[in-house]
């Protein structure tokens, strides 16, 4: 009979040892999301976020929250000497996070790292020939995504970014939106989106407009709105038309119109409530701006292996 009490009385201590590994990370995350965001903090959103001034209270809260959790989730690790302070964090953060706005999310579930360069790095490569020769060589990189929790950004390029907010370049936007593809299991430019009836929609305009873009990326068109290195996978087309919704919003739904309707679906944002109108051009000659050689050795602006 004594052993029986005994043997009951351990029950709740089992209980909550088994409990503990799934309770802690819950009570810590609450705890993370309840202390208010240091004003110093803010003011990084404030001045590293372009729209953050313009995207109201509600968002702007929303956001906070966001950054919150991300900064509580991941890891920053420092390459090549390069110290993580919290303007890279915060700015970084930020910036990931404008892409889970309005959206259910566990916040870059399967990320857990992220990797920063001072500036473009070098990674190796294998590349093989028509005859099946393996060589091998180094690329330079101005960020990478990676589908086992990792995302790696050069800090000089993601300061580019933010001080042009109308260019349609930015690699932090550029990387989470590969991390997002991949949360469907495939990085192949078609992320998780909760439907066939959705699927079926953004398979028919993703597609045509990625044709569209290979045909001006190959007869060298320099008045595309979407980077012609949108061309080169449907991943690719899925992470440069990110960047150009966000940065470009205008431009993109005069000139794909379908495709910013997907995005604002799959967003749930309208980008262009945070930016003016540009003026429109002076003349037809403007549409057609003067081709601009990429110069020797420039870099890669991401890698990501997919197929649609």
């Amino acid at each position: 009979m004594d052993g029986t009490m005994d043997g009951l009385l351990w029950l709740p201590v089992v209980a909550l040892a088994l409990a503990a590994p799934l309770m802690y990370p819950r009570w810590t995350l609450r705890r993370a999301l309840a202390r208010p965001l240091p004003p110093a903090a803010a003011a990084i959103l404030q001045r590293n976020i372009p729209v953050y001034a313009s995207m109201g209270p509600a968002l702007q809260q929303q956001l906070q929250r966001l950054v919150k959790q991300f900064l509580h989730q991941k890891k920053f690790v420092g390459c090549e000497g390069l110290e993580v302070d919290d303007e890279m964090r915060y700015t970084i953060a930020g910036q990931a996070c404008l892409l889970l706005l309005n959206r259910p999310s566990k916040v870059y579930r399967a990320l857990h790292t992220i990797l920063v360069y001072p500036s473009a790095f070098l990674v190796p490569r294998q590349q093989m020939d028509a005859g099946g020769v393996v060589t091998a060589h180094k690329q330079t990189l101005l960020g990478e995504s990676w589908d086992d929790g990792r995302v790696v950004l050069s800090w000089a390029d993601v300061k580019r970014g933010y001080r042009d907010w109308t260019d349609g370049h930015n690699v932090v936007l550029h990387e989470f939106a590969h991390q997002l593809d991949s949360e469907s299991g495939s990085t192949n430019g078609a992320p998780y989106l909760g439907s066939q009836d959705s699927y079926r929609s953004w398979s028919a305009v993703l597609s045509r407009d990625f044709d569209t873009l290979r045909y001006d990326a190959y007869y060298g068109r320099q008045d595309s709105v979407l980077d012609h290195y949108g061309a080169t996978s449907p991943a690719e087309f899925f992470a440069v038309a990110t960047e150009t919704f966000f940065e470009k919003p205008w431009q993109m739904a005069d000139r794909h119109a379908a495709l910013y309707e997907e995005f604002m679906k799959y967003y749930r944002v309208d980008p262009r409530a945070w930016l003016p109108q540009p003026q429109q051009p002076a003349g037809p000659e403007s549409l057609q701006p003067e081709p601009v050689a990429a110069p020797a050795g420039a870099a890669r602006r991401s890698y990501a292996i997919a197929s649609w």
